[in-house]
């Protein structure tokens, strides 16, 4: 009677468990199973795309970026799309390398804030100029070298996963 007995509660205790635990499901939260739903997980690690791009140049695989190393990496993405040697890009061309290296042609910074003179043509110069900044800025101990942890940016999630809420409490349309 007791083996019955044992044997009952352990054939149970998943359903009973699985009846305790509220987990949302695809077809609780109206999407189909493999389709994405609309709301977006709230995310504790964000990558600018600059900084994916300066990842990006760790050319000994040490998980750390020199500023050999980026100088060098910014030198190459330069030149991958700069196929006439003109020593320039221009604005479409830097869309090019835009979504070459940081993943979207929209990513910043944007062409008009990196042609300093104005002359529609962005210059190697010009793009090292603007990237010095983002490598100074990235540096946070200030040791010349860029680790992972410097170029993610945590940020604590600000509401529960899944709750979707938009302005004044509303759901998104």
């Amino acid at each position: 009677m007791r083996l019955l007995l044992a044997l009952a509660t352990l054939i149970a205790t998943p359903a009973f468990a699985q009846g305790q635990l509220s987990i949302p499901t695809p077809q609780q939260d109206g999407a189909q199973i493999g389709v994405s739903t609309r709301q977006q997980p709230a995310f504790t690690v964000i990558v600018e795309p600059a900084a994916m791009m300066i990842a990006a140049f760790d050319a000994d695989g040490d998980g750390k970026v020199t500023r050999a190393e980026f100088d060098a990496g910014l030198r190459r993405s330069f030149d991958a799309i700069d196929t006439r040697h003109q020593g320039w890009l221009g604005y479409i061309a830097y869309s090019d390398w835009q979504e070459r290296w940081m993943g979207d042609r929209n990513t910043v910074p944007s062409p008009f804030e990196v042609d300093r003179d104005g002359d529609n043509k962005i210059s190697f110069a010009e793009i090292a100029e603007r990237f010095d900044l983002l490598f100074t800025r990235f540096d946070a101990d200030k040791n010349g070298v860029l680790e992972r942890k410097e170029l993610v940016t945590i940020r604590p999630q600000v509401s529960g996963p899944g709750t979707g809420k938009g302005k004044k409490g509303r759901r998104p349309n």
